[in-house]
């Protein structure tokens, strides 16, 4: 496919080259200068060359490429440019189209003075007095130079380009008088730099609605300063221009390919801690270049307001107030590319809203969505203490109640990463620590990461309790206990299976182990299973199933008192999370509880239809499981069953005999046969 030829150096030049990118037609870029270089980025479809050209260079760049068309898209007072390029295009056999800027006038407005040159506004300025604020540029600069006493009232605001800067020097404009600054501002921004330096007069060209002319009109009669306008040249020469709509039907026509016209580039960036150094390239780029910029306070405030003087900043970063914003803006904005970003706090992949707002923006109509990823306080910590985290596990407590699960998983992992809401959450995680027994922990914390004020110390738990100091914090809770040598001593089981003495027990009755792992294996438990253990007794099947993964959760619901507390001494002995023990008696006691997916009866009180009436309803695809010790008790849930529809109904006596030794012998000892019912309900959906 041929290529487009742009010679750029303004914002309609920027327009038209995203525009082509964004459609994927290709693209050569010229811009005079460094700077030009830098605001007109590299994209994936064009190329982007730096230096001024004479007449001849620019026909042989022409020649040599296999171009469709030349756009000049540079500035309108660059007459002598304009005219090389047409003569080149001329040469080369190629079509020419002049980009025109839309122009805005002043009104009437007697504090608005037209002039045909800047000779001749230097001839009008001569005869006032008072401090000037210069804003065309540097390339005429030296017009108002010649004259000492003109010089020493000048303001001048150029691009912050090298080459902006050292023409200035080379003129004599130094120090204050220098606005490094890049454009266009808003009428707020303007009428600050007014009052700032106290302008009695303002000079501008007439640059139309990309330069922000209007703007500049308006902040000028607020503060009651004078505006001198040089007169575009374009405007009366007669040549032959096309607005940007106009220029896209003729590369259209050109190259065959359909052009979108207004479109919506939303950037997910990730800036990880704060500390902009950390900030990658990429990311840096997006921001600078954004129209509009949505995150929460605090990371809108990391952003240097020199990064981007003139995107609006606003504090939203849930999804139901942005996309209202996305929609106005791209409404009102006259730009054909519209740039947003939403600034999301570490990395975007990692505990962040950035994956809901992808699903959030996917579907809307010309809107292309792109993530930037940012640096994890968790990856940030691990390097600053010489840790690896890829061995590690990772629990997120902001926002979330996961501190049991946390607890748990220290006491098995050597290496847990912790991000937090807070002090107050560091603080616990001492105090549980300490009450699990894990006196063997150290607790790496992380407070501040990337700021002047970052502290980074390994702690006790009950010198975590001690902590303060309000802020963000991210740690590391290392388990001594189970590393080098002891790391394998007392390996997790890949099974359940827990001796009967695992249990804190006392005189209340419980599952006996063989029995319990047959019937656990019955329940055909599933990953986020809900599950009720209902006549739980010391929890010993809720123990057991809850060991099984952290995303199933127990209710255990036991009426006795005693029998409560001994399930809770069990829970937390082993750190669970995900056992929620409710004391009452079946079935008043499932009221409100959510919806099971599985249950498991060891006792029911007597009260064993109720409390399958009780579950059918609430779920009637549910898998149950009863153990029985009687033939009555079988008999009855027998005849119960067959009030329900069930499926997959099985019914097995287990008989167990455990050696006892006596003298030189072994004797086998046998328990009570005990029996194991297990079934479907075969129902419609759930409840």
């Amino acid at each position: 496919m041929k290529r487009i030829l742009i010679f750029s150096g303004t914002t309609e030049g920027r327009q038209l080259a995203d525009i082509l990118d964004a459609s994927g037609i290709c693209a050569d870029v010229c811009v005079a200068t460094e700077y030009g270089h830098e605001v007109m980025t590299e994209g994936q479809y064009r190329n982007i060359y730096t230096g001024r050209l004479t007449e001849e260079e620019m026909k042989e760049f022409m020649q040599k490429g296999d171009y469709a068309a030349i756009v000049d898209a540079t500035h309108p007072y660059a007459v002598v440019v304009s005219s090389n390029i047409r003569q080149a295009s001329a040469q080369a056999g190629l079509p020419y189209y002049r980009l025109r800027r839309t122009l805005q006038s002043a009104g009437d407005d007697s504090d608005v003075i037209y002039v045909k040159s800047q000779q001749e506004c230097v001839r009008a300025l001569e005869q006032t007095s008072g401090n000037i604020l210069l804003t065309t540029g540097s390339k005429e600069l030296h017009c108002y130079c010649e004259n000492e006493a003109l010089r020493e009232r000048l303001f001048v605001r150029v691009l912050p380009g090298t080459e902006s800067i050292e023409i200035c020097h080379k003129n004599g404009i130094l120090g204050r008088q220098i606005i490094a600054m890049q454009g266009p501002f808003s009428e707020e921004m303007n009428l600050a730099l007014l009052h700032q330096y106290q302008i009695r007069y303002m000079v501008t060209k007439e640059s139309g609605a990309s330069g922000g002319f209007s703007e500049k009109i308006s902040a000028a009669k607020k503060a009651g300063v004078s505006v001198f306008v040089i007169e575009n040249p374009e405007a009366e020469n007669g040549e032959q221009k096309e607005n940007l709509e106009e220029i896209l039907q003729e590369i259209e026509r050109l190259t065959g390919k359909h052009i979108r016209r207004k479109q919506m580039q939303v950037s997910l960036v990730g800036i990880g801690m704060g500390n902009t150094k950390l900030i990658t390239e990429e990311a840096a780029e997006r921001i600078k270049g954004a129209d509009l910029l949505f995150g929460a306070k605090r990371l809108l405030d990391a952003v240097p307001a020199q990064w981007n003087v003139a995107a609006e900043r606003l504090p939203y970063y849930l999804a139901k107030d942005i996309l209202p914003c996305l929609d106005d803006a791209g409404e009102k904005s006259g730009k054909a590319i519209f740039h947003a970003v939403i600034l999301f706090s570490g990395d975007t992949g990692f505990y962040s809203g950035a994956e809901k707002m992808v699903q959030a923006l996917q579907g809307r109509e010309n809107t292309e969505v792109s993530v930037c990823p940012g640096i994890s306080s968790v990856s940030y910590l691990a390097a600053r203490s010489g840790n690896s985290w890829q061995d590690a596990k990772i629990v997120s407590l902001h926002g979330t109640d996961q501190m049991e699960r946390l607890i748990k998983t220290a006491g098995m992992r050597e290496k847990v990463f912790v991000i937090t809401s807070g002090v107050l959450d560091v603080r616990e995680i001492g105090k549980r620590l300490i009450e699990c027994g894990l006196k063997e922990t150290t607790v790496t914390v992380g407070y501040a990461l990337s700021y002047p004020a970052e502290q980074i110390k390994t702690l006790s738990p009950e010198e975590c309790m001690q902590l303060t100091d309000e802020g963000l914090y991210t740690c590391l809770i290392q388990n001594q206990g189970i590393s080098g040598e002891k790391k394998n001593s007392d390996p997790k089981f890949l099974t359940h299976g827990l001796p009967d003495d695992a249990f804190c027990r006392d005189k209340v009755p419980m599952t006996k182990e063989e029995v319990r792992e047959a019937a656990i294996c019955k329940m055909h438990l599933t990953p986020d299973a809900v599950v009720y253990d209902i006549g739980s007794g010391t929890g010993s099947i809720a123990v057991e199933m809850a060991r099984l993964s952290d995303n199933l959760t127990v209710y255990a619901i036991e009426r006795k008192q005693e029998a409560v507390a001994l399930i809770e001494k069990n829970c937390t002995k082993y750190g669970l999370a995900n056992v929620k023990v409710i004391c009452g008696e079946a079935p008043g006691a499932l009221t409100g509880l959510p919806v099971p997916t599985h249950a498991f009866i060891g006792g029911s009180n007597g009260s064993l239809k109720e409390i399958l009436t009780d579950l059918y309803r609430k779920n009637p695809r549910m898998r149950v499981v009863v153990t029985a010790i009687t033939l009555e008790t079988v008999g009855a849930v027998s005849s119960i069953l067959n009030e329900f529809p069930v499926e997959q109904e099985e019914i097995i006596q287990m008989s167990v005999s455990r050696a006892k030794k006596a003298g030189r012998y072994h004797l086998m000892q046998a328990e009570n046969p005990v029996f194991i019912l297990s079934f479907y309900f075969a129902g419609g959906t759930e409840s």
